[in-house]
């Protein structure tokens, strides 16, 4: 189970949003605030791969910086031939 510090907080959702979060609040047999805070957990990964992706979109559109990464990627391709045998 997590570990949460609750803070007394009110933040205004639609009701639309409240039954849906109900919903899967009972679907999942979690409280309320677990759904919320999945829910907020799963969009902020969202956001950060988005983020991900419009700077590698960036680096890729940029020549010089593309054959940087792809000189860096050959580096650590290295590391695969260490000579340690597979765990």
């Amino acid at each position: 189970m997590h570990n949460y510090v609750y803070m007394a907080q009110t933040v205004r959702i639609d009701p639309a949003a409240h039954a849906a979060l109900a919903e899967i609040a009972k679907a999942k047999d979690i409280p309320l605030t677990e759904a919320l805070a999945r829910a907020v957990e799963l969009y902020r990964r969202e956001v950060f791969l988005e983020g991900v992706a419009r700077d590698f979109a960036a680096v890729t559109a940029d020549p010089k910086a593309s054959r940087e990464e792809q000189a860096e990627r050959q580096a650590w391709d290295a590391t695969d031939a260490d000579g340690l045998a597979d765990e």
